[in-house]
């Protein structure tokens, strides 16, 4: 099926969640995860209408920046090695994965002076060992942190939930996220307004919205 037909899809189903949760489905941006698929499908994503791309590896990431970066808007969404950050740095307008002092370092290091980078805290909001992010209880003090490194800018959380068969199973998580991000809002940090929410992939993403996501990873629902 082309992109197109897809996207139309996955915007259906936005729809749908938000008139369940009352919410306004242009609040909702899709991040089309095109980590497995060549340029010409990334082509034909943006072509489509996708503004968001999502990368998780910069070498990867890069191959297609340099052949569409000008069409679109970029987010690395994947653990990113403090070592790969200054190859990568000047691409990608969001940073999805940051979970570590050592990492926002590297990013205030290679970030040109006077800018600011966009970036989500990833919490381990299941706590499952296989996958990176910080714990709910290090989030605060981490993100209170982060206000020497001047250029980051905390725009929101990330998580990744657990894959299951029934998405209902991991609305806790997602709800959890929100919660921790709104007690976040509320200390009113100017270097962390932490305004989004980047949760939902393809098998979970209309219960995150439900949710309060406010960016949604998309592969193979959207890309295959």
């Amino acid at each position: 099926m082309s992109v197109k037909n897809q996207l139309q899809n996955v915007q259906a189903s936005i729809e749908e969640a938000c008139q369940k949760s009352n919410r306004n489905a242009a609040d909702v941006n899709i991040v089309a995860v095109t980590k497995y698929v060549s340029i010409d499908r990334t082509k034909e994503a943006l072509e489509a209408g996708v503004e968001h791309i999502g990368e998780n590896r910069a070498e990867d990431g890069m191959a297609k920046w340099n052949e569409l970066g000008d069409n679109g808007i970029w987010h690395f969404i994947g653990n990113l090695q403090s070592r790969k950050v200054k190859e990568m740095i000047h691409a990608f307008d969001y940073i999805h994965s940051l979970d570590r002092m050592s990492l926002a370092k590297e990013v205030q290091k290679r970030t040109p002076e006077g800018e600011k980078k966009k970036c989500f805290v990833q919490v381990n909001v299941s706590g499952e060992s296989s996958k990176s992010g910080l714990s709910v209880e290090e989030t605060i003090p981490f993100i209170k942190e982060l206000c020497k490194y001047k250029a980051i800018e905390v725009v929101g959380l990330m998580t990744m939930a657990p894959f299951v068969e029934d998405a209902e199973e991991v609305r806790p998580y997602f709800r959890k996220l929100r919660e921790l991000k709104e007690e976040i809002q509320q200390m009113q940090l100017p270097h962390a307004p932490c305004s989004h929410l980047s949760m939902g992939m393809s098998n979970d993403y209309t219960v995150a919205v439900e949710e309060g996501a406010t960016f949604i990873r998309v592969g193979s629902a959207l890309v295959g």
